[in-house]
């Protein structure tokens, strides 16, 4: 964070914790919460269903040997492996800052785990997933600008070594945050009703009087309650370079994956034109945006849902996530989609891998039945 914020404020990145750390009723039970917190859980493990479906459904695609003989195919089952990893960390990073925020003890070895692992491991998914649709697409665009001539040992072999370049740069583009951490222990104002055995957890911008107008002869008591949270605090330089490692693991991908589209519409088209005169240049464009218009809608989508992503981290000044958290939240839930399309994107336009995946399907409900 920077240094102007307070520990409760972000100048970038947003998190689920920021977003729910003042939503969630400390020692309250769940069904004591808040609706954003109720409907949070509920979208969250929705979400975790389809990306768990998702990611096991693409897994039993791509595992086929067929398809792993050239580069495309290792790259969509790196790809299924990736997706199923984001959303379990994705589930474990939500259900990790409700469960600390709800119990106030926690131990702060616990609330470090969160800082140096799921966090940055949860990123290191999202941006390697980005990367690997991005190596599909560059690696279409050289089947088909090679034709017979693609050497498909070759596709292999720099397809693993692609993974392993990747994760590398990605992992380095995110060492300093495990090491920038740090653990930030702030007091809530609470208020104990003696008579009654009532207490009330206010909030640190809110009007204490109010608490006497509504508790008149009763005898309060003042019992602070101390909460510990781990923090990433970010100079000005490294929150300029978050923003410039942000743009290039989401736009770069992005732009690799209109490009190769953009480069197999027109290449084949330009091909077919030549050996079917009868249509024009224009019209076999036409053609060829019907038949991988998916090319073109996939990376557009993809990056919308993205999107809120890229805004919450470059959303300029200070920002309190509690004065519109909802806003925050759909944000925040709608840019962890991208993994759980997988199967949508790559495999149901696709009539080559949707048979793999039905022949798979079967092999399998044939050795359950067995």
């Amino acid at each position: 964070m920077g240094d102007q914020c307070n520990p409760f404020q972000k100048t970038i990145g947003l998190t689920i914790n920021d977003i729910l750390r003042n939503q969630v009723q400390p020692n309250a039970s769940f069904s004591k919460q808040s609706s954003l917190i109720k409907v949070a859980a509920a979208i969250t493990m929705i979400m975790f269903s389809i990306g768990f479906i998702n990611g096991i459904f693409s897994l039993m695609t791509f595992k086929n040997k067929e398809l792993r003989k050239i580069g495309c195919g290792i790259y969509l089952l790196a790809s299924s492996i990736t997706s199923l990893l984001t959303i379990t960390m994705f589930t474990i990073k939500f259900w990790f800052a409700v469960l600390t925020q709800l119990y106030s003890t926690v131990n702060p070895n616990v609330l470090r785990f969160d800082c140096v692992f799921i966090g940055p491991v949860l990123k290191l998914c999202l941006y390697f997933d980005g990367w690997l649709n991005a190596c599909v697409a560059i690696e279409r665009t050289v089947n088909v600008s090679k034709g017979v001539k693609f050497d498909k040992k070759m596709s292999r072999r720099m397809a693993r070594r692609m993974i392993f370049i990747l994760l590398t740069l990605i992992l380095g583009s995110l060492i300093h945050e495990p090491i920038q951490h740090d653990l930030f222990t702030h007091t809530i104002p609470k208020y104990e009703s003696i008579k009654h055995g009532l207490s009330i957890n206010i909030s640190i911008k809110s009007n204490l009087s109010h608490v006497y107008e509504n508790l008149t002869n009763e005898i309060i008591k003042y019992v602070p309650e101390i909460q510990t949270l781990c923090i990433v605090r970010y100079t000005h330089s490294l929150q300029n370079y978050n923003t410039i490692t942000l743009f290039i693991h989401l736009i770069i991908p992005f732009i690799a994956n209109l490009c190769s589209a953009v480069f197999i519409i027109f290449g084949t088209a330009r091909e077919r034109s030549t050996a079917q005169k009868h249509l024009s240049f224009k019209e076999h464009i036409l053609k060829q945006l019907s038949e991988h218009k998916q090319l073109i809608v996939s990376p557009i989508v993809l990056l919308t849902l993205a999107m809120p992503r890229l805004i919450l981290s470059l959303v300029s000044g200070c920002v309190d996530s509690s004065t519109n958290p909802w806003l925050y939240l759909c944000g925040y839930l709608i840019s962890f989609s991208p993994p759980m399309l997988i199967f949508v994107v790559f495999v149901l336009p696709s009539e080559f891998y949707l048979n793999t995946f039905k022949e798979s399907m079967t092999k399998c409900l044939r050795r359950i039945r067995n």
